[in-house]
């Protein structure tokens, strides 16, 4: 008879260690304290647009290997799409000039010698002036490791680093942004073609893993939310959801995929990260341009990349801490302004929806990410996965489904018998 797994959280590394367990044999069962799944990676129908959008606009890239290969796991790896090469084209607003990226498609950064595929106004040694970051400590701040002003920078590296690490890039964690820099720019166009869920995240990465799940036998409940542990000897031994209590029996296992703060409620003691920044989306219901790209690099204003879907002209705003309480109608507004200009548009707002979450990401600077447990903690049939746990990225889809990914590992490798570790 198949071990159970208590799957605790229903977002992207919940489900991405559930499909993994599923195949692997186990008999999972997923608790999710919401009446939806996707946590902050999910979509739904909008009354003011009248679309179903995002609650935030996610970028992949083709290197991001673990949420290619959950996709892949869920057969939904073709609802990424993405241009054929890693280009990226970008607008700056002060200035109307247009570029384009050109990383190729190697496995080399073979890129930054040919001067009409890089940044324009670069020079190699610029892109060298960049190395003391590949391998910098999590200690260290970006701001301490590399030149933060010049062309590059604000016209490549602000932009790549402020995404990823949704704060100003020179207080960020200089070994997280490394570790970008490494799996993006360093690892050729191969690796940065850059991919969206054109349909939408929960059609491409939530509802088939639900699917897969019950097809499989998984029991997936809603509204279900984990109120304590019951523990002794070391384990886990039930799970007390309220009203209702679930007995642990000998070789089953907990995977804990909930944000930091209920985790912390539920393993009294637990170190977490205790900052966290917001990011700002909005979306606008309005056809693209012909020849607009799926995704445009906007430097020189407000907004920082524009997305276009069918019906849909969308943005994303990091480090949006100073914009959550701005009157909502005010920040389409200003927000309008710039996409007219990025996407050479015009007319009045169109229906719009602002999109503001809170705490978003955690703070990823070097004393935040120092707070980031691992996987394993201090009972041995129970492990944790998120995007703030200690995944050597910042807060991403793919930190995410490593994270579930390595919990997996660990709730096998206890079955197995072989000693854990962090």
């Amino acid at each position: 008879m198949a071990n159970n797994v208590h799957v605790i959280g229903a977002g992207i590394s919940g489900l991405s260690a559930a499909v993994r367990l599923a195949k692997a044999g186990w008999q999972v069962h997923v608790h999710e304290a919401t009446q939806q799944a996707g946590g902050r990676c999910r979509s739904y129908y909008d009354a003011a647009t009248g679309l179903v959008i995002d609650n935030g606009n996610h970028l992949l890239l083709s290197g991001n290997r673990h949420a290619l290969a959950f996709a892949r796991s869920i057969g939904t790896e073709a609802g990424l799409v993405g241009p054929a090469r890693a280009q990226f084209p970008f607008v700056d607003l002060a200035t109307g000039r247009r570029w384009q990226l050109d990383l190729g498609d190697g496995r080399l950064p073979l890129w930054v010698f040919d001067r009409n595929r890089r940044v324009p106004d670069t020079v190699l040694s610029d892109y060298l002036a960049l190395s003391p970051l590949v391998w910098a400590p999590a200690a260290r701040r970006v701001g301490d490791s590399i030149p933060t002003s010049g062309t590059l920078y604000r016209r490549l590296v602000q932009p790549l680093l402020l995404a990823a690490l949704n704060l100003d890039p020179p207080e960020g964690s200089a070994g997280l942004a490394g570790a970008i820099v490494r799996e993006t720019l360093l690892a050729g166009g191969r690796a940065c073609r850059p991919l969206i869920a054109r349909d939408g995240l929960s059609a491409v990465l939530v509802e088939p893993a639900i699917r897969l799940l019950q097809d499989k036998g998984a029991a997936v409940r809603f509204g279900h939310e984990l109120r304590a542990l019951g523990a002794g000897a070391g384990i886990v031994s039930e799970l007390k959801f309220g009203d209702d209590a679930v007995t642990l029996g000998a070789g089953d296992a907990v995977v804990l995929a909930v944000p930091p703060r209920p985790a912390a409620s539920l393993l009294p003691g637990l170190t977490t990260p205790s900052k966290f920044r917001a990011i700002v989306n909005a979306h606008f219901r309005v056809d693209p341009p012909a020849g607009q790209p799926p995704i445009l690099g906007v430097v020189g204003g407000l907004v920082e990349w524009l997305f276009a879907f069918p019906g849909r002209l969308s943005v994303t705003i990091s480090n949006a801490d100073r914009l959550v309480d701005q009157p909502r109608e005010e920040l389409a507004q200003v927000i309008w302004a710039d996409i007219c200009k990025a996407a050479g548009v015009q007319g009045d707002l169109p229906p719009w929806q602002i999109v503001r979450e809170r705490r978003a990401t955690f703070e990823a600077t070097p004393e935040q990410n120092a707070l980031r447990p691992g996987a394993v903690t201090a009972y041995k049939n129970l492990f944790l996965a998120g995007d703030w746990t200690d995944t050597g990225l910042p807060a991403t889809i793919e930190g995410s489904v490593r994270s579930g990914d390595r919990a997996a590992g660990l709730v096998q490798a206890m079955r197995e018998g072989r000693q854990t570790s962090r």
